[in-house]
């Protein structure tokens, strides 16, 4: 098997220690993956180490640039000159800076990030574009206490004092004070030694769901939606990140399976549009909603040889001192 290690994202719902346990279950005579909301894209990873071909699909443009980065690109990797061009220059007040000083970082920080987002927007080649927006992205969310941008900025200020983070948290979070060129240069390395070629003609796609199921057809199709009930509001989580990419504000469209209400009919419409595949794996967990009864049902509706299995998992949300238990599920199922 292929030993190409897969590097830190930080991505919350990210399944990297599942990966192993999800992928090993795609059948032998698979030999092609849709991963319908590719998020963090270690499931994808994990099918292309396996020499699936892999379509990777997400909503938000970063997490398509990570795809491309280490999904669609076979080889090409960010060199001395490539790291030159985007740390040259002087920092000056853009789209970040006017919007987002003392609300995401400091004025300061935020000016970087205009000089940096312009200085890649320069690379010319589209995988070295996307594993410089991947980098500055993990950079960006590491500065970030709790990984992510809904924490509001009194208590992002407070946690980034030292001092206070210490005596409320026992630990120093230095990390957060470091530079985004710090972070960036740090994860180089680890970016560039995931890539590998595995022989097939994988692609990165930024498709709605709905339209990426009227486009792609494979043997596997992998779902990890973002369910109610969890940790799911991406757009609040990352959206912003996008934003930093288009120098304005982005907002998805058709956000689905966030409301508890609506759920079980989106589930409904979703599994009513799969077509153009063999078989379906769907995690859940025992947080998620519908329950694992209720969807069951609903799937058993579409399709056939509905199967649950399960593992116990530990999990640490950021932030939070203690793990938690949880209880992974993985539907498997033939598609009519």
């Amino acid at each position: 098997m292929n030993q190409n290690k897969f590097p830190k994202v930080n991505f919350i719902g990210n399944k990297e220690k599942l990966s192993d346990w999800i992928t090993k279950e795609f059948p032998k005579d698979s030999e092609s993956v849709l991963d319908l909301f590719s998020g963090g894209c270690s499931i994808s990873y994990a099918a292309k180490k396996l020499d699936k071909v892999v379509y990777s699909n997400d909503i938000l443009k970063i997490n398509y640039y990570l795809a491309k980065s280490l999904i669609e690109n076979q080889k090409v990797k960010l060199d001395e000159k490539d790291l030159d061009l985007i740390f040259s220059g002087k920092p000056f007040s853009g789209y970040m800076t006017e919007n987002y000083s003392n609300v995401y970082y400091f004025k300061e920080e935020c000016k970087e990030l205009d000089l940096y987002r312009q200085n890649i927007e320069k690379i010319r080649n589209k995988f070295k574009k996307s594993l410089a927006f991947s980098l500055i992205r993990k950079a960006m969310i590491r500065k970030r206490p709790y990984s992510r941008f809904n924490v509001l900025w009194e208590k992002v200020v407070q946690l980034r004092d030292e001092n206070y983070s210490y005596e409320k948290y026992k630990r120093k979070r230095a990390y957060h004070n470091l530079s985004f060129k710090h972070h960036f240069l740090e994860e180089v390395a680890s970016y560039n030694n995931a890539i590998f070629d595995n022989k097939k003609q994988n692609k990165a796609y930024n498709l709605d769901a709905f339209d990426a199921l009227k486009k792609i057809k494979a043997d596997v199709i992998y779902l990890d939606p973002p369910y109610p009930g969890t940790m799911n509001d991406y757009q609040a989580f990352y959206g912003i990140l996008d934003n930093f990419i288009f120098s304005k504000e982005k907002k998805i469209a058709n956000k689905i399976f966030t409301n508890k209400k609506k759920s079980e009919e989106e589930f409904h419409c979703l599994f009513s549009k799969i077509k153009n595949f063999k078989y379906l794996f769907l995690s859940h967990n025992n947080n998620s909603y519908p329950s694992l009864k209720i969807m069951k049902e609903i799937l058993d509706s579409y399709f056939y040889e509905v199967k649950i299995i399960k593992k116990d998992f530990n999990y640490q949300i950021t932030g939070a001192r203690n793990k938690h238990k949880n209880t992974e599920y993985l539907f498997k199922a033939k598609i009519k």
